[in-house]
């Protein structure tokens, strides 16, 4: 790894790595370019001096690949980047306390290449900074005003589309159904906002229906959670946004992991039993 500074500055960093290396060294490196910051792949490990400064040089980032899915948590998402980029997990949570928009929802799910060696305040700068401005675009192209009350609504309803929705087909037939059930005054009452934080894979039981009393739980508390379950893939954005002209208020689960959505209580209760 390299760290910042003049030529003189890197070269004379270079023999705490165990790397042979002097003032004179300077000359030749100058000669051939200024390297950049940060873990550089060479490509091999025994190699001339002269060979060695033109890597420094010419030589990439090594880059790691950390994939969120979306729907997935943070917390889950963190334990990823941390086993991955081999830093503390808690270094993450530190660097994300000191941004604002370090929250639920506001990761962009997509598969990120990263440099190796980057440390926790720089890999959650970036993360941050790329979905801010996917989701400014998307906004912007919508309409809403990226980081209003309007755009926070619409980040956690499309959490909860993306935790329900067998595909992207459902998407907008779930967003009817939290629309339709939302202006009848009735509970939302849907598993998949109870799949936050620590709880992303767990399944909903009836004991942690009666115990959980955060706002996440839809079958207590009426309307849309405040602030978004889990990370929101494009898809569930735009299905938020446009919900499908359907009278349904309920879904059921069927074995081939799709739904089957009705209108009434009692449909659903046959569809249950199905």
């Amino acid at each position: 790894m390299l760290p910042r500074g003049t030529i003189n500055q890197i070269v004379s960093y270079l023999p705490s790595q165990n790397i042979d290396a002097n003032r004179l060294d300077s000359l030749l490196l100058r000669f051939f370019g200024s390297p950049q910051s940060g873990w550089i792949d060479l490509g091999c490990t025994l190699i001339s001096k002269g060979d060695f400064y033109y890597r420094l040089t010419r030589s990439k980032s090594a880059m790691r690949e950390v994939k969120l899915i979306p729907g997935e948590t943070m917390f889950f998402f963190f334990k990823d980047i941390a086993r991955i980029f081999e830093i503390q997990e808690d270094d993450l949570w530190r660097a994300c306390k000191n941004s604002p928009q370090c929250i639920e929802g506001n990761f962009v799910p997509q598969t990120y290449k990263i440099p190796y060696g980057a440390d926790a305040k720089d890999i959650v700068w970036y993360l941050l900074d790329y979905s801010k401005k996917a989701h400014q675009d998307f906004a912007q192209k919508q309409g809403i005003i990226y980081g209003s009350q309007k755009w926070k609504q619409i980040l956690s309803k499309a959490a909860i589309i993306q935790k329900e929705a067998a595909d992207a087909k459902e998407m907008p037939i779930i967003s009817a159904v939290i629309d339709n059930r939302i202006k009848k005054g009735m509970p939302l009452q849907m598993d998949g906002s109870l799949n936050y934080g620590q709880y992303s894979h767990d399944k909903i039981t009836p004991k942690r229906i009666r115990e959980d009393q955060s706002l996440f739980n839809t079958y207590k508390y009426r309307g849309i959670p405040p602030v978004p379950s889990g990370s929101v893939s494009f898809e569930a954005l735009e299905a938020s946004l446009n919900p499908d002209r359907v009278p349904y208020l309920y879904f059921v689960r069927t074995k081939d992991g799709r739904h089957t959505f009705s209108e009434t209580y009692q449909d659903h209760k046959n569809n249950f039993k199905k």
